[in-house]
């Protein structure tokens, strides 16, 4: 079975599908893998390949032809897809519902698509999870560019002329780029916040040192402060602790609560359930004052295959303070900002919105090694040895649409379109076409 890996051709994008690192792993496995001459840019070389075990090929052409199955970084051109072949696998990042006419030319051409997007969260989908990895990087680069766009310090800092407050940053979506943010701007020093309406991720959010918002937590804070009330010992009590006898100076437990032995908080519905609209609803209250405190505000809400949501509204952004700084992580997916822009640095009454795009082809490195990683995890399980001999490997692909992954992210196959929000977008498509 031959693995092909082409050259990335987007603008922009330098990642690379497969390293050497994998390249060996797969040749041991059996596997005969082309590399089409310098896909691997200035960091993996042909001559690291062929030292892998790969045959570097002189154009893709040659690739799409001979393969079986092709690892890409990005979706493929028009022009790429012309030279693929009925049969052929490709497994790449291509959201379906955002490129669904890309995806109907591959099932149109017998392409069997995998979509790295389409992945479930599960425990056994984990080592494959390549969303998940690029997540982390994006996360990553997300709070250095934050942090470089500040004018100020981000940690407290203390000189002959005097100490420099710590910046406050919040961080909007607590998934995996959102708690990368969080330990990275925790790690440079800043007072961190973080929200989600999800509430398991509160425990996740302050295990890496983000205080998360929560409108139920300042009632409480405010209840206490209203109700705390300081136990003095009098009369008989107050002379025999000034005697050393200091059990005379516990309050009593029918009136008082000791600290420490205040009772268990009983599991409620709502954590079982999400919280309730009201809560919601006072949590943006709380949000939208708390932002005019905040430095930075990094936002990394995506859900894969649909528009952003949109977090932060242009009231939000003018409430901050001169200087502030804004990164929307979901730019290129609609924006979690109402004001950014992909690609662009928006300044909006001295706030600027930065918009970035495509986070983790900026660390191609380590970006196309964990992504690789990945890929070696799927190939083997998309795949079966079907050697009769002991000593010999002979891969073979081996489809179980039963399966939850292969079913999961075959987006498409045998010539039609599989994905169901894949082919509403080309039904809404259509029909606005036939509108028009």
């Amino acid at each position: 079975m031959k693995v092909g890996v082409p050259k990335e051709i987007a603008e922009g994008e330098h990642r690379v599908g497969i390293v050497p690192e994998t390249v060996a792993r797969l040749v041991k496995d059996g596997f005969e893998v082309l590399v089409e001459t310098g896909a691997g840019r200035d960091y993996n070389l042909d001559e690291n390949y062929e030292s892998a075990g790969a045959s570097i090929v002189g154009g893709a052409g040659e690739i799409y032809a001979e393969a079986d199955l092709i690892v890409k970084v990005a979706r493929p051109t028009e022009d790429e897809i012309g030279q693929m072949h009925e049969g052929l696998v490709l497994v790449c990042f291509i959201n379906g519902p955002q490129n669904a006419q890309v995806v109907k030319s591959l099932a149109g051409a017998g392409v069997t698509v995998f979509s790295n997007e389409a992945i479930p969260r599960t425990s056994v989908a984990q080592a494959m999870d390549a969303l998940s990895s690029m997540g982390s990087i994006a996360g990553y680069k997300t709070a250095l560019i934050a942090a470089d766009t500040l004018g100020k310090y981000v940690p407290m800092l203390s000189s002959a002329a005097g100490t420099t407050k710590a910046a406050k940053v919040m961080v909007f979506g607590v998934a995996v780029a959102g708690l990368q943010a969080i330990a990275i701007m925790n790690r440079l020093g800043g007072d961190v916040f973080a929200y989600d309406i999800r509430p398991e991720t509160k425990d996740q959010a302050q295990s890496l040192g983000a205080s998360f918002i929560d409108s139920e937590d300042e009632k409480e804070d405010d209840e206490q402060k209203e109700e705390y009330e300081e136990y003095h010992p009098t009369g008989f009590n107050k002379f025999m602790a000034s005697l050393g006898f200091y059990s005379f100076a516990e309050p009593p437990r029918d009136k008082y609560i000791v600290e420490g032995e205040e009772e268990p908080e009983e599991d409620g519905e709502e954590k079982d359930q999400g919280w309730s609209k009201e809560k919601l609803d006072e949590d943006q209250k709380l949000i939208r004052e708390r932002i005019k405190e905040m430095d930075i505000v990094i936002t990394t809400a995506l859900v894969p295959g649909r528009k952003a949501p949109q977090l932060v509204d242009r009231a939000m952004v003018e409430s901050m303070k001169p200087g502030s700084v804004v990164v929307d992580l979901a730019a290129e997916s609609g924006g979690n900002v109402e004001l950014s822009e992909p690609g662009e640095t928006v300044e909006h009454q001295q706030v600027k919105i930065v918009g970035p795009v495509n986070l983790p082809s900026a660390m191609p490195i380590h970006a196309s090694q964990l992504l690789s990683r990945n890929m070696y995890n799927f190939i083997g399980h998309i795949t079966e040895d079907r050697a009769e001999e002991k000593n010999e490997k002979e891969p073979n692909l081996a489809l179980d649409f039963e399966d939850e992954i292969m079913d999961k992210m075959c987006i498409a196959h045998d010539g039609e379109v599989r994905h169901e929000p894949t082919r509403e977008a080309l039904q809404s498509a259509s029909k606005e076409s036939e509108a028009r």
